[in-house]
């Protein structure tokens, strides 16, 4: 769906009308278009006192095409590595950034330590401070700029490369300001063309996220119900993937899909639980039906599907990857929607109780929490809410299917394997939630 005030505001009437009124002007966002090449201004590289990762980061941003130019007049990304931030007094080296942030129109990332790794109270203080500073900073940001937070724990340098590629590029358009850990997994080399399972791929994020695996190597299986059928095929064909009609609440679909993922394709790479629904409504209206049917789609569904994937012989590849659609709604809460919230938060449970006994055996699972995103189900909503759940948010703007792909096609990458148990926000810093 189209955003009209957003497309109104960008012409000049309508810029100078909001400017004068003092009304939002959501930026255009430059998003990630296949065979489209960007002049990008140059990247900086900043170590405060303590630094670990310039050197690195630097290297990964030239081999990227990035020009790292530390002076620049101009700056498309800037890295600011606060791995050695220890003392309350250090805490004032972030204040040398400010002229290289002004400069700055694209991706601010900080790169810090785990707070939970440091013995000492002082340094373990300062850096849970930096949390703070960059959800602050990325309020502050202008002109579609994003700020995200990455600590790094211990050994984690392959996958600390594969988060800054993501978050100092197009495909993280709408996630900002938010805080993502960084562990030590080890990769698993990739099959000639690995295979993913995304369920409800016969439209919206679905389809979308069907676009970014088919673009990053991977044979999509295609899964939704016999009644998508004619829109599931067309999403399939288009990847070049396949299709499996099931309805993901059968008694017989966690057996159905580990079989299929098994015999076809010798095991699944990546399994994507996208597959929801919604049924909103106050608390004091929910009947049984309209409970059961969101709890049993949302969150027993991918419960159920885990549980058989993670038992069936042969229906997981090594190395393999879930990641679970949440939403900002199952962090934050939303009026009419406790049944929704409620599934949405399980994931979030789910995701975190799997992470542990997952990393024993190689595997990963991460879930992705959308904010407001331009579907055919926001778009149902009325004119008031829809507009005020564009709006607050530090990019003044919704979503787009594609940004929650994204995210989700980068979690599902082998060499993202130190991303493990954790939630990224896709909401374009909403004020809603932490």
């Amino acid at each position: 769906m189209s955003d009209p005030y957003g497309a109104f505001v960008r012409t000049p009437a309508g810029k100078f009308l909001a400017s004068r009124a003092g009304l939002p002007r959501p930026p255009r966002l430059r998003r990630y278009v296949a065979d489209e090449e960007w002049a990008f201004d140059p990247a900086a590289v900043l170590g405060l006192r303590g630094a670990v990762w310039v050197d690195d980061v630097s290297g990964w941003l030239r081999e990227g095409g990035f020009a790292v130019e530390r002076d620049a007049e101009r700056l498309s990304t800037l890295v600011l590595d606060a791995t050695g931030l220890r003392s309350v007094t250090d805490l004032g080296e972030l204040l040398t950034v400010s002229a290289s942030f002004r400069r700055t129109r694209g991706r601010v990332l900080v790169v810090a330590a785990v707070p939970g790794e440091l013995d000492d109270p002082e340094a373990r203080a300062v850096q849970q401070g930096v949390d703070g500073f960059v959800r602050s900073l990325a309020k502050e940001a202008r002109g579609g700029t994003t700020v995200n937070l990455v600590r790094v724990a211990a050994g984690a340098r392959t996958s600390l490369r594969s988060a800054v590629e993501f978050f100092c590029s197009t495909r993280s358009a709408f996630v900002d300001g938010q805080p993502i850990v960084v562990g030590p997994g080890v990769p698993v080399p990739s099959r000639e063309r690995p295979v993913a399972a995304v369920t409800g791929a016969a439209q919206g994020i679905g389809a979308a996220i069907a676009d970014v695996l088919a673009r990053t190597g991977h044979h999509v299986v295609c899964v939704d119900i016999a009644a998508s059928g004619e829109k599931l095929a067309a999403v399939a064909n288009r990847v070049k993937g396949s299709t499996l009609h099931l309805d993901v609440t059968a008694e017989t679909a966690p057996r159905t899909l580990a079989t299929h993922l098994a015999d076809r394709f010798d095991g699944a790479d990546v399994v994507v639980h996208n597959a929801g629904i919604t049924r909103d409504r106050s608390f004091v209206n929910v009947d049984e039906e309209a409970w059961n049917s969101v709890l049993a789609v949302n969150l027993l569904a991918p419960v159920r599907l885990t549980t058989e994937l993670l038992d069936h012989p042969g229906a997981l590849a090594p190395g393999a990857r879930f990641v679970y659609l949440s939403s900002i709604n199952g962090l934050a809460g939303a009026k009419g929607q406790t049944n929704y919230a409620t599934s949405k938060a399980g994931l979030v449970g789910l995701v975190q109780a799997l992470a542990e006994p997952l990393a024993q055996r190689g595997l990963a699972a991460n879930a992705v929490a959308p904010g407001f995103i331009e579907t055919p189900m926001t778009a149902a909503m009325p004119p008031v809410p829809r507009e005020l759940g564009r709006r607050i948010a530090s990019l003044q703007q919704g979503g787009l299917p594609i940004d929650v792909a994204e995210a989700v096609g980068w979690l599902a990458q082998r060499d993202a394997a130190g991303i493990d148990g954790q939630v990224l926000r896709v909401c374009g810093q909403s004020l809603l939630g932490a």
